[in-house]
């Protein structure tokens, strides 16, 4: 059974305008900008907003999030925006991206951090990344941002059982909502 896409953004975001005004931002000046791409326009919402709502359940209530890589805000914004009992921070080096980023979250308690994820001394319960590097490499530029007995949470594609082969402690969450291509997360958890 086909489920509308109001129907998915009242299930999941608690400011529904919030969200539709992130994804105009999105399809407007996301792709005038070189963010998005021009013919993603027309799937912004399954390929790329919906497509981080299954993080969302593996995240525990009132904990602080680093999204690293953040590009356009993805998963990060999506993330906050579904979540607002998160603290989420974006991280991210490039100065027009930081730019549009801080243009995304006005008005929101989002942070938005300058900067590469080596160059951050402070710690989160979880990492998040989405298309940022393969795991191992992910794993060597985030794992100090991560509290003891938290996480770095990646979601992967097809690609995902390929990278975890080097990672043998890492968890692959298979998480399938109606109306939402199924997520798959890497979970990778940090000792205590």
């Amino acid at each position: 059974m086909d489920v509308s896409r109001e129907t998915l953004i009242e299930r999941y975001f608690p400011d529904t305008a919030r969200i539709a005004a992130y994804a105009d931002l999105l399809v407007g000046p996301g792709i005038e900008r070189g963010l998005i791409g021009p013919r993603e326009a027309q799937r912004i919402w399954e390929r790329h907003i919906f497509n981080c709502i299954p993080i969302t359940a593996l995240l525990k209530e009132g904990s602080t999030v680093f999204d690293v890589g953040s590009g356009a805000g993805l998963p990060g914004i999506v993330i906050a925006l579904a979540r607002p009992d998160l603290h989420v921070s974006l991280i991210e080096p490039l100065e027009r991206r930081v730019e549009f980023l801080r243009e995304a979250v006005s008005g929101l308690n989002i942070e938005v951090i300058k900067g590469q994820a080596q160059d951050v001394r402070t710690s989160a319960h979880y990492v998040t990344a989405r298309a940022v590097a393969p795991l191992e490499k992910l794993k060597r530029m985030t794992w100090h941002l991560i509290k003891p007995g938290g996480s770095l949470m990646a979601i992967k594609g097809r690609s995902a059982e390929q990278e975890m082969a080097g990672l043998p402690q890492s968890i692959l969450h298979e998480i399938n909502y109606e109306g939402i291509e199924p997520g798959r997360i890497v979970e990778l958890r940090k000792g205590a």
